[in-house]
């Protein structure tokens, strides 16, 4: 295991931050696969690369841009990830969840995580978005293994209130004043880059998830034990294996994502603008 980062390398990278956006963001919102257009809706924008980011993880997916986008959204300043960190492309689960620690130092205390999504659940459809009430993780490892940094929170932490009730019941509302509603749902992670075998989706059924993908679980982790509230929204881009008998490929992810941009682009501009801060 690569040693973990310290709290000095994490007040580093918030350091830089902090010099170059000024006030602290109203929220932070993390994009997924093919959902990075809100950032583009961003005014008066500062654009940051990761790789100028002390100790900063860099995304190697070649579709997400790997920048920081900090500007103002209906009257609101917003921090926005375009581009985040899988385990899959060889980080630790810490690195994966390294942003959210850096979140934390700057002062932000919401965090809105996008991502694409297999859908389990039978009336699941893609181009469904899905409001994540809870989580999976079926790997032994976790982001706050190794030593504890205590200016993050307490070495054993509860899981059971990250998900905010007052930004889920807000999402609610946003989505049906657009004209179509929100499904509440369990997210499973795996860690990929496959994706899953029909087995392992009947397995992940069984325990009650409706959902899976290979981000975001690191992430919440993390948010937990820093005390920040969390707003999960997976964007279903496909069925699970097995669902169908359909192949799975990315393409058909991207094409999901790209269809749905517009309404989903809408649900967290509503979502941002309408949060009481």
């Amino acid at each position: 295991m690569l040693e973990k980062a310290t709290i000095h390398d994490y007040r580093e990278s918030a350091d830089y931050l902090r010099a170059r956006i000024g006030a602290t963001p109203d929220i932070a919102v993390v994009l997924g696969s093919g959902l990075g257009a809100l950032a583009d809706t961003l005014e008066d924008a500062i654009v940051i690369p990761y790789r100028d980011i002390p100790h900063f993880p860099i995304s190697t997916v070649s579709y997400q841009k790997g920048e920081m986008v900090i500007g103002r959204l209906g009257g609101k300043r917003v921090l926005a990830m375009n581009g985040r960190f899988h385990f899959y492309e060889g980080w630790e689960m810490w690195q994966a969840a390294y942003y959210v620690g850096v979140l934390k130092l700057l002062g932000v205390q919401r965090l809105i995580i996008t991502n694409a999504a297999g859908g389990i659940k039978d009336t699941l459809r893609p181009g469904d978005i899905v409001r994540v009430s809870d989580t999976i993780k079926l790997t032994a490892n976790s982001p706050m293994r190794g030593q504890n940094i205590p200016e993050f929170g307490e070495r054993f932490f509860d899981m059971q209130r990250v998900h905010c009730p007052k930004m889920a019941a807000l999402a609610h509302v946003c989505a049906k004043a657009r004209g179509f509603s929100l499904t509440d749902g369990v997210y499973a992670f795996m860690s990929g880059p496959q994706y899953e075998t029909p087995a392992e989706i009947r397995m992940l059924k069984l325990l009650g998830a409706d959902v899976v993908g290979m981000s975001t679980v690191p992430e919440i982790i993390a948010a937990a034990q820093c005390g920040i509230a969390v707003l999960c929204l997976s964007a279903v881009t496909n069925m699970a294996a097995g669902i169908t008998g359909a192949a799975i490929t990315e393409e058909e992810v991207l094409e999901t994502g790209a269809r749905i941009r517009e309404r989903f682009v809408g649900l967290l501009t509503d979502v941002i603008t309408q949060i009481a801060c």
